[in-house]
Order: C-alpha cells, then structure tokens, then sequence
C-alpha cells in the first residue's frame, strides 16, 4: 500500500473580502445595464435661412433677420432702430387664430408666438418684442387659414447698442391632443414629460442660425 504524500495538509480556503465581492458584481450589474452614464439626447436639428419647420399648427419659413430703422416722424420723436425676425408662417387649421406673443419670465407666451422659445443673444426690451403679421403693408394680429403670412418678431434696440452679427432660435412645436372629458381637440406646445406633469419643459424641435443683416442691406 502506498503512503500517503508528506503534503497531505489541508489547504486554507482563500477568504475574499466581502467588499470586493460587493465591487465585482456591481461592477457586472454596471456592465449589464450598459454604465451608469446616461446618453444625452440627440441635439435637435439645425436649421439655416430659407430652411421650413413643420410645427403641426403651422408650418414655418425662417425668412431673415435684419435691422431695421424707422425714422422720427416729427421733431418731438427719435429716430428708433429694431432688430426684426422675419417667418413666412401658413396657419394648417380650417380656424384664424392669433400671432400672439413669445415667452418671457412672467408667462408661456401665445399662439404661433410661444413656439419662439428662446433667442440667443437677448435683447431685452421693457415690454418684449412687438409680433405682428403683415400682408399687402398692413399690420394685423391674425393668420387666415392655409395662407402664407409674413410674420415679424420686431426687438427695439436701446441707444447705440450693437446688433448681434446672428441670433439663434430655439423652436417649438405643436400637438393636437383631445380633452377626456368633453372629446374637444386643442393645440398646446408639445412638452418632454407630457402636458400633465407639473415639471414639463418645452421641447425643443429644431434650432435656427439666421445672419442679422446690416441696416440698409438688401
């Protein structure tokens, strides 16, 4: 019979730490799920001059930016000088509904104006911008039906302030969603978190780069 081997001492089991342990597998846990680092969403899209967004309610041509200059019209007033906006916008609803107005730090905004939801640089102005439709050289505040409307979103620029050489819009769009209770249909912004939660922010649609046009450039 053969004698068992001068070795035959047990081995120690080797005792990994628990906190190692815990590491390891939240390490895997980590791999699994793909990181802990969440991707950040796509940017939206860029848009230039001439380039058309469609808003749902409207569809919209970033026409140009310029400014623009109105002369005194008598000895008591001042020569005044406006950074304009320029959009060709066609209302897509069988219903006039208003320009309305951009958003500022007291409210949403309204109408085609609350899908301007923001421009890069600011120009502040003490009430906002002046946004008003044109057609045929008249003033109005309403978009016909499936008409394409010049609109202008006019800044006033105070003194001897420079213009920007460009100015960027973050833009919004439109969906028609339907009230449960009374099936009537409604436009609102769309938002990234859904019209009925309390932290909605507006969702960004695309993002426009116009050129601001020197006074007197045609």
């Amino acid at each position: 019979m053969t004698e068992p081997s001068g070795d035959s001492k047990p081995k120690r089991p080797v005792v990994v730490p628990a906190v190692a342990l815990v590491a390891v597998t939240a390490i895997g846990i980590t791999a699994l799920l793909g990181g802990l680092e969440e991707r950040p969403d796509p940017a939206p899209p860029q848009l230039a001059v001439g380039k058309t967004l469609d808003q749902g309610q409207f569809e919209t041509e970033f026409v140009e930016s310029k400014v623009t200059l109105v002369k005194a019209e008598n000895a008591y007033s001042k020569d005044k000088r406006y950074l304009d906006v320029v959009f060709k916008v066609t209302n897509k609803t069988d219903e006039t509904v208003r320009v309305g107005s951009p958003p500022d730090a007291q409210n949403g905004g309204s109408g085609f104006g609350s899908s301007l939801l923001k421009m890069t640089p600011q120009i502040k102005t003490p009430y906002g911008p002046d946004l008003y439709a044109v057609s045929k050289d008249v003033q109005s505040s309403q978009l016909q039906p499936d008409v394409p409307t010049t609109v202008v979103a006019r800044y006033e620029m105070a003194g001897s302030a420079q213009p920007p050489s460009k100015v960027t819009l973050d833009v919004g769009t439109f969906e028609n969603l339907e009230n449960p209770l009374t099936g009537n249909t409604f436009w609102t912004l769309t938002t990234e978190e859904g019209y009925l939660d309390k932290a909605e922010t507006k969702e960004v649609a695309a993002t426009v780069t116009l050129p601001v046009k020197a006074e007197g450039a045609s």
